[in-house]
């Protein structure tokens, strides 16, 4: 007899949970609009947080919920924007395409280390110890964080142990921005052509002594320049991108190189008065 009430009272027991469980799956259950699942599909699947969410599966939520529009995703094709829009039956939208920009051209034919980092191969690392090492405080280390960060091989180093960005691969994603340990990385429009490509904040041709490619702070490009602008500040030239900037004025009369026009395949153009580079090899300390 015992037997039989143990296996009823774990029958009711058996019956009771299964009851509850279906209460509460149907109290808490979440409806997910199917479309979800398709707009995913449709997406790049780069996850890279150009859109501004922390992967196209977030994404392609905001989306079929009407809070963002395609456009955003400026890693997808024009076709693959389109087939969204047409899918979804919204407007298609438009988000200006950024890329990574690197502020720094000092790769080791033109810029001095005045001491030598041993250790691990790492800007992070190489930073904790006097800066680097590097003449110019500001200046890339050149370890290839940012190359190592980037999960969609946009960033290589160059034969002058410089980063270069692929602007065809570039995501936007900002991985380079968090790894660079001297703030060199920002993500820009592809249509801010004018581009400085030096931070050192010294006044004066002292620089020179460490990079011949460093802003001196002679400020003619900011003469040079339509209306307002190029400000000088903390003796670098700053551009207003709000305003025209179409225009390759600016950089003609820069003596170093140091604000260049950048090509559509991110080459840096130089103005005709900057200092032609022709040194292949590395510059080392009391060379010129």
């Amino acid at each position: 007899m015992s037997v039989f009430i143990a296996l009823a009272a774990l029958g009711g027991l058996t019956l009771l949970l299964a009851v509850m469980l279906i209460t509460a799956n149907r109290k808490l259950f979440v409806y997910e609009d199917p479309r979800i699942e398709t707009v995913e599909d449709m997406l790049p699947k780069a996850n890279c947080g150009a859109c501004g969410y922390p992967g196209c599966r977030p994404f392609a939520e905001a989306l079929v919920k009407g809070k963002a529009l395609p456009g955003k995703c400026t890693v997808s094709t024009d076709e693959g924007r389109q087939s969204i829009a047409q899918f979804l039956g919204v407007d298609l939208g438009r988000e200006e395409r950024q890329v990574a920009r690197l502020a720094c051209a000092g790769g080791t034919n033109v810029a001095i280390n005045r001491a030598e980092y041993e250790g691990i191969r790492s800007c992070q690392g190489a930073a904790l110890i006097s800066g680097g090492g590097k003449g110019c405080f500001w200046g890339c280390l050149g370890h290839g964080d940012c190359e190592v960060a980037c999960d969609f091989d946009a960033i290589t180093m160059n034969e002058h142990g410089l980063p270069v960005v692929d602007v065809n691969k570039c995501t936007a994603c900002g991985d380079c921005v968090v790894a660079c340990p001297k703030d060199l990385f920002s993500l820009q429009p592809v249509s801010n052509r004018l581009w400085v490509a030096c931070k050192n904040l010294e006044h004066g041709e002292a620089i020179l002594e460490d990079c011949h490619v460093g802003c001196t702070a002679c400020g003619r490009c900011a003469m040079d320049a339509p209306g307002d602008l190029i400000t000088m500040k903390n003796n670098l030239p700053v551009i207003d991108y709000s305003k025209f900037h179409q225009t390759k004025d600016p950089i003609q009369r820069c003596p170093t190189g140091a604000i260049v026009w950048l090509d559509d395949d991110g080459t840096p153009v130089k103005g005709k008065d900057s200092r032609k580079i022709i040194r292949k090899g590395e510059r080392r300390v009391g060379s010129s």
